[in-house]
């Protein structure tokens, strides 16, 4: 080792505070406020195995469930902001604190934002029944039918009702809401024809439009998705529609830079595994790895639009 080396660890190793330990010296908690088989929850198990290889710490992944996400996002707001409590989050964390009276955190300012870690283009899809094949088509009926018509979401305060509700406004149509607890339960009934329209996560809805059972009209992504590449983005007829559903990475407020960086290293090593983009691939999320910066400057640019667009609909859940 060449002399400066040595004196540049020595002196590194003094500037230390007495008893401190390299980060992360014990097991990473990584919560997940919504239930397993989720999206979220999903994302995080595949992630937590090569993200504790990399770090040299089990990380061990916790699902907190309650109140839509509330309870546990609360929590983590709370926590020391020391690196070893983290938070897998879906698109309702920015939604939330407009939607329920419970929330004790401020997206923008409680977090410490790592990583956004993917995105996924939403679909506009219908129950065959209907009898409509485009986009066009389907807004012209939607506009005769009125509010006879019923659209399902996969929650009230969830990306899916919040994406319908944009799309209405964009749209000027009127269709009834019928909310349920989770896409499996709707996808169940819009199968079934009892409710016979749907925004939701490409993910979630994608096996049943291969195999025909339901009809796709347009994607909600500025660009075409890869695995519908024939179907047009609902921007192409409306400029400027865009939603997403998405994940990210967060610690509490206030953990130390260096750690945030850590952290974000470590996750976009994940991200970049060959087998870890085709799994998210696979199921119509596109890997994003963002810089904390980036992230930040989404969940600012996110909360403010569906903030407006919650006032502006008088969308209340409590």
């Amino acid at each position: 080792m060449k002399l400066s080396s040595f004196l540049g660890a020595g002196l590194a190793l003094f500037m230390m505070p007495l008893g401190a330990q390299p980060y992360p010296s014990h097991p990473i908690h990584l919560i997940v406020p919504n239930t397993a088989g989720g999206a979220t929850d999903v994302a995080a198990r595949l992630a937590a195995p090569k993200l504790a290889e990399l770090l040299g710490q089990p990380v061990v992944v916790e699902n907190r469930v309650g109140a839509g996400g509330v309870i546990a996002t609360n929590q983590v707001a709370q926590a020391a902001p020391d690196g070893y409590t983290l938070i897998m989050v879906f698109d309702s964390f920015v939604t939330n604190p407009y939607l329920f009276k419970g929330v004790k955190y401020d997206a923008v300012r409680d977090f410490a934002p790592v990583t956004l870690v993917v995105r996924s283009p939403q679909v506009l899809v219908v129950h065959p029944d209907l009898g409509v094949k485009n986009l066009a088509e389907f807004v012209a009926l939607a506009r005769k039918e009125g509010t006879s018509l019923n659209f399902g979401t996969a929650g009230a305060g969830t990306s899916s009702r919040l994406s319908m509700e944009l799309f209405k406004i964009t749209t000027g149509i009127e269709p009834t809401a019928v909310h349920y607890k989770g896409g499996g339960a709707l996808m169940k009934d819009l199968l079934g024809g009892q409710v016979k329209v749907t925004i939701i996560t490409l993910g979630v809805p994608y096996a049943n439009i291969k195999a025909g059972r339901l009809v796709p009209l347009a994607v909600t992504s500025a660009k075409r998705s890869p695995l519908l590449p024939d179907v047009p983005t609902i921007g192409a007829s409306y400029p400027g529609f865009e939603a997403h559903s998405w994940l990210g990475l967060l610690a509490p407020a206030a953990t130390p830079g260096p750690i945030v960086e850590r952290l974000h290293g470590a996750m976009a090593k994940v991200l970049a595994a060959a087998d870890i983009r085709e799994k998210f691939e696979g199921q119509g999320y596109e890997v994003v790895a963002s810089t904390p910066e980036a992230f930040a400057s989404w969940i600012q640019a996110e909360s403010a639009r569906w903030g407006r667009l919650i006032r502006e609909r008088h969308i209340t859940l409590e």
